[in-house]
Formats: C-alpha cells, structure tokens, sequence
C-alpha cells in the first residue's frame, strides 16, 4: 500500500482555494493529509473556518512552517514573483512540488528551479492542468506518432473581460514588486497562460517537452489603469519554423474562447470553448474525424497525479520545468518585444458601471478579425495598432526588462 502523503500549502487564496476545495472534498481520503497551510493574509481563504475546525495549522511565511515540520508535497500557490523562492526552498527542505503556471516570471528563475530539482532529487510539476487532461495527451500522442505530419501554424484567441476588482489584487498586471522583483502577471502570463502554453506543449518531441519558441514579434496595449497590459497579439515563430498566432485581451466587453485552431500536413484540430461539448477535435484530410473529448474536464487531475508520484507510485508527470519553459521564454519576449505598453485610445474606452469592466470600443471585432487572417493588428492597418519588435530567443536564458509606460 502507498504511504500518506503530507501536504503544505503555500498561499491560501485566489487559486489556493481551488487546491484546497479539492483536497476537502476527499478529506478522508487516505491518500494524503494537510501538514499546514503558509500565507501571511489567510483571511482571503474561503476555507478559513473548515481548516481551523480540522486543526490544520497555519504559518506566515515557509521558513516557520520548515523550521519544525515536512512534506512529501508542497503545492506552491502564492504570487508569481514567490515562485522560484518558495520552489526552491520547499526542494532543498525535502519536499517534492507542484508549482502553479506560471513556472516562473522570468526564464532565469525559472533555469535555476529545474537545478534546484535536479540538485536534491526531487520532482517539480507546473501546474498547467490541460498538461495532465487525457484529451490533450491523446492529441499528443498522435502528433508524436506522426498522424497529423508535419505542423503548418497554430493558432489561439481568449478574450475575457476582467473587472476592477480583478485588478485591484496587491501583484495584478504589476511590472515589479515595491522591492523590484520581477512580477510581470498579464494575461499572456496568467490569465490564459493554459492556452499559448498549450501550442508550444502539443509540439513537443516528448510527452513531458515543449517546443522551443525561436522567435516572437508583439503588439501590447492596455485599457484599464495598470502596468503591464491587458491585451496582447503575438506572432511566434518555433524552432521547427512553424507559426503560431495568439490572441488575448481582458478588454472587451463579451466573453469569447478558448477557440483554438491547429493545422497540420494530414488534417486539423479544432476547439471552440461552449460549442460540441468543450470537444477537442481532429479532422483529417481523408475524412477521417477523432474526436479527443474534454480538455477542461479533470481541472485538478495535476494535484491527484503529484499526491501518487509523492508517494512512490508510478505517476507520469507530463507538466515539467523542461515542458513549461517554452512559455515563459515566450511572455519574456513579447515584453522585450514591446518598449512600452501602449494604451487605447481614449476615444474608443468605454466603461460598464454595473459590471465595472472597461473596454474598447470595436477591439473584440478587430481581434476576431486577425484570428480569422492570421495576422497582427498592425499589419491590418488599424490606426491605433503599433508593432513590436522581432525578438530572436534562441539560447534566451535572460529577461533583461528595460520597457516603461508610454
């Protein structure tokens, strides 16, 4: 019989609860317990009261839970910018870790992660569910089996509306921290980091690999009063030459995707979020259609697969520093790609009182239009649309920064 294993968790709100519902809801399981909980301000823990009654105890930093207690498990939860330090120092205390996407805010923290697992043995796992979803490995698979042929261009379009309290959170769409600690959370980062992560993860030669992004050229832009931005296109271009195309923005107005479009040499795969059941599916040029089902079903199937590895069991574990990487390296340089994130213009920003959304009058149609083109808004000639730079990441191993506001 495999052992229990011990849990810590680091940072109780936002995501946190998540892990949290879930871990409650089979509290009896005797799979895994919770050693404690890690979070300075737990009161944005929906679960404050249940966990207290349970006798779960509560730290406010990783050292003092370290200090006098272990876990098999740390389920690092906590901002971007805590990332690497809370990975790291739950490694070197003995414990294996499940880190929330994004990997890391930069590629060098993210680099010194993956030797800080391969310095004390343990496993690192990247939080990005659609790594561990069946539909998404089975799609995998195929391509690695060579069913599709060769990739041609990939594309993806999230447009999400995001309300003021969605930015009002201490690290939203921050730059830096009040220390000058990389953040960089957008929405190309967080928000739909499941969905650019994904291009680069189905291209990859191995089921715990992504392909490596070459290249990138951005447009950033921001409609809502903050930092970094809230809207983003970008052209990728991957170390086997194939394109990518994506396309996101918290400042529209109507919700609209996931929808996805893969094309490759023998057919294509397609998803559109809210139609044909959320299926993920694959139409070849023979006739021939597969459909792989659900890639949001199992949302935490990525905490149950870490609780087996921890235990010794044989547990695979496709979402690996190596595999998330890719995407890190790519949000790095669509920054580097943009000297200074542009804003809409004012004409054209329109706010919902009752929802307390702001948004641009005539972006979601614009975006719509460059997915459907496979192409930037600047290269369609839209007035307020400015083009980035080509950033080449080949052997990029260092976010540099050096953007302001304009």
């Amino acid at each position: 019989m495999a052992r229990k294993v011990s849990i810590i968790l680091v940072g109780a709100g936002g995501y946190g609860n998540i892990y949290l519902g879930e871990m409650l809801k089979k509290i009896g399981d005797e799979r895994f317990s919770i050693a404690g909980i890690v979070d300075p301000a737990p009161q944005g823990c929906r679960y404050l009261a249940e966990l207290k009654e349970l006798g779960v105890p509560f730290f406010s930093t990783i050292e003092e839970f370290y200090a006098e207690n272990t876990a098999d498990l740390a389920v690092i939860s906590s901002p971007i910018h805590f990332h690497q330090y809370h990975s790291c120092y739950a490694m070197t205390r003995g414990s294996n870790v499940l880190c929330e996407k994004p990997v890391s805010a930069t590629v060098q923290e993210a680099l010194i992660m993956a030797d800080a697992r391969d310095k004390t043995g343990k496993f690192l796992a990247v939080g990005y569910q659609w790594s561990f979803n069946d539909a998404i490995l089975g799609l995998k698979r195929d391509i690695i089996a060579g069913r599709f042929g060769k990739p041609l261009r990939l594309k993806t379009i999230v447009l999400w509306p995001r309300d003021a309290r969605y930015f009002s959170r201490k690290w939203a769409a921050k730059i830096k921290d009040e220390h000058g600690n990389w953040v960089l959370d957008s929405i190309a980062a967080n928000a739909t980091a499941h969905y650019l992560h994904n291009m680069f993860f189905v291209m990859g030669e191995k089921e715990d690999e992504s392909i490596y992004p070459k290249e990138v050229m951005a447009e950033l832009y921001r409609a809502n009063n903050i930092e970094n931005f809230d809207t983003a296109a970008a052209r990728i271009i991957t170390e086997n030459g194939t394109e990518m195309m994506f396309y996101a923005s918290h400042a529209v107005n109507e919700s609209i995707g996931p929808v996805l479009y893969y094309e490759f040499e023998k057919g294509m795969v397609s998803l559109t979020h809210g139609m044909d059941n959320n299926s993920l599916v694959a139409r070849f040029n023979d006739g021939t259609i597969v459909n792989y089902g659900n890639p949001f079903d199992k949302e935490m199937e990525k905490l149950w697969v870490c609780i087996d590895a921890a235990a010794g069991l044989d547990a695979s574990i496709p979402s690996s520093v190596e595999s998330a990487i890719s995407h890190v390296v790519c949000v790095n340089g669509m920054q580097e790609s943009v000297p200074g994130i542009a804003g809409f213009p004012e004409s054209l920003i329109r706010k919902d009182a009752d929802r307390q959304v702001t948004w641009v009058e005539g972006l979601k149609e614009v975006m719509l239009e460059c997915y459907e083109d496979w192409i930037l808004p600047s290269e369609k000639e839209i007035p307020w649309a400015k083009a980035g730079e080509k950033i080449n990441l080949i052997g990029y191993r260092h976010f540099g920064g050096c953007f302001g506001k304009i």
